[in-house]
């Protein structure tokens, strides 16, 4: 063989493993409104930077007549690019080869390329588009996924991994996105179940439909297992790009700091007239953090999902930070269960990652009921509160309204290690309102004299002065000034220095 000969043998392998299972299957893929596993990354990826890794490999499996089919790749694509100039890794499960299923090979690609992403300190995505673990190959497909977990939990913290489902994913093929720090699903293109309809029926009888039982709408609103889901694949890549400018590679950078035009000093008088004063009025959160962040730009997590906190990623003079929030137009902004978990992973993520939070607080205390009782607000509460005092970042808490009870400490309070405390004068700190608080205190007096003693625990708790003068509160500011005081907070903590005494790990009530 010259050498022209081999070079065009190199042609022809790469021309077929860019073929995938082939044009036929590809077109399958197509109709389905599905793009093929190569199309993703090159839209995920900016243009020309990605190298891709192991493209020749095959299956070794000698069962059930598998040697007679091979395709080059076997069924996943693996490689290194760049989103913004900044490297990732990334895997691609190709759905036209064997259904994108995972064989002992597949998984090897995979667990190179999370290794590589350790060592180089780099993001891991993963587009994930298959139908489980390769039959035919039994126990070593299982392996296989089992070495992928112990990967995902060995990277855990250390750099940021993100797992887009853009097809199903069934079985143990969950649980690897379920370790990662976000995940994205497409609207009635993609599915998550650990066990699947059909399954379902012949167990427990249950007739539920694949889309209702693990759908991107399933996930988004009644589970909580989606952080973002996008219209089409096109608006979910591009979404994975939004985050990704958000967070560092990894868990010894800062997040990246962008140029803002919006002046620090920027003034909003609309603030003064936003929080109500009847105390039992709404209000939405969402205008307080939109007006006071950089170029309205927020970007939420699991907007869908405990709607009575609000969780996401937005700059201050260009400084990434998560913000935690409580949402007074709904359920009027009260702690449950779900919003609990939703805020204390959010947390831990940014605090894993260096990224400072800046925290809204208008809580009226924990939901009360029966059912939250019963299903463990107590330890599900806790996680928010542990998750707060163990974050070690620059942690910025503005009180706008009410601050009650338990809820008051779990927010981010001064005494859990926030390290600066701000509160408009409408804010109300005290351990619970104040009808409440009158029924317990004088609960044999006449209604005149209540009323008289409400009034009077209004003037004295209904207000920020007695915290401020215990130290508790840095500063009352007017609302109009929250851009620039947070922002001088942020700036004044960004050499922040803390560290919790040495551990294996802490033990985070689950």
């Amino acid at each position: 063989m010259n050498i022209e000969d081999k070079y065009n043998q190199l042609d022809n392998f790469n021309s077929q493993a860019e073929l995938g299972g082939g044009e036929e299957r590809i077109g399958k893929q197509h109709k389905t409104g599905k793009k093929t596993a190569r199309e993703r990354i090159l839209q995920l990826l900016d243009p020309g930077t990605f190298n891709e890794i192991d493209k020749l490999v095959t299956h070794r499996n000698h069962d059930f007549g598998m040697q007679e089919k091979k395709f080059l790749g076997d069924g996943v694509i693996t490689g290194y690019g760049k989103i913004n100039s900044r490297l990732v890794y990334v895997f691609a499960q190709d759905f036209t080869v064997f259904g994108g299923s995972l064989s002992r090979t597949n998984a090897d690609k995979i667990v190179k390329i999370q290794n590589m992403a350790l060592q180089m300190g780099a993001p891991v995505i993963g587009l994930n588009d298959s139908g489980g673990a390769r039959i035919q190959e039994g126990v070593e497909s299982l392996a296989g996924y089992a070495d992928i977990f112990y990967n995902n939990v060995t990277a855990s913290g250390v750099i940021p991994q993100i797992s887009a489902i853009l097809g199903p994913c069934a079985g143990g093929a969950v649980y690897s996105p379920a370790l990662t720090d976000f995940i994205f699903m497409v609207n009635e293109k993609s599915h998550m179940f650990v066990t699947g309809p059909e399954v379902i029926k012949t167990v427990t009888h249950e007739d539920v439909s694949k889309e209702e039982l693990g759908g991107a709408q399933t996930h988004s609103t009644k589970s909580g297992v989606a952080h973002f889901t996008g219209d089409d694949e096109e608006q979910t890549l591009m979404m994975i790009r939004e985050l990704f400018s958000f967070l560092p590679a990894n868990n010894m950078e800062d997040p990246p700091v962008k140029s803002t035009i919006d002046p620090s000093d920027r003034v909003e008088e609309k603030l003064q007239e936003l929080v109500p004063a009847d105390p039992n009025k709404p209000y939405d959160m969402h205008e307080i953090i939109q007006s006071v962040i950089d170029n309205n730009h927020f970007l939420e997590v699991q907007p869908q999902y405990a709607k009575n906190i609000i969780c996401g990623f937005a700059r201050f003079a260009g400084q990434p930070v998560g913000i935690v929030a409580n949402q007074p137009a709904h359920l009027a902004g009260v702690l449950d269960i779900n919003s609990s978990a939703k805020a204390a992973r959010f947390v831990r993520f940014c605090d894993a990652f260096n990224i400072p939070l800046v925290t809204f607080v208008d809580v009226p205390g924990f939901l009360p009921g029966t059912a939250q009782e019963f299903g463990g607000i107590i330890k599900h509460g806790a996680k928010l509160l542990y998750a707060f005092s163990e974050a070690t970042v620059a942690k910025v808490t503005l009180i706008t309204r009410k601050a009650y009870g338990g809820a008051y400490d779990v927010m981010s309070s001064k005494h859990i290690g926030a390290d600066v405390n701000l509160a408009y004068p409408t804010a109300e700190i005290a351990v619970m309102g104040p009808e409440g608080a009158i029924n317990i205190l004088y609960r044999n007096n006449s209604a005149e004299e209540k009323a008289k003693a409400v009034e009077e625990y209004r003037e004295k708790f209904a207000n920020p002065y007695k915290a401020a003068s215990l130290g508790y509160i840095d500063e009352i500011i007017h609302p109009r000034d929250t851009r620039k005081k947070i922002i001088g907070a942020l700036e004044m903590t960004r050499n922040k220095r803390k560290t919790n005494p040495p551990k294996k790990h802490g033990n985070i009530p689950l």
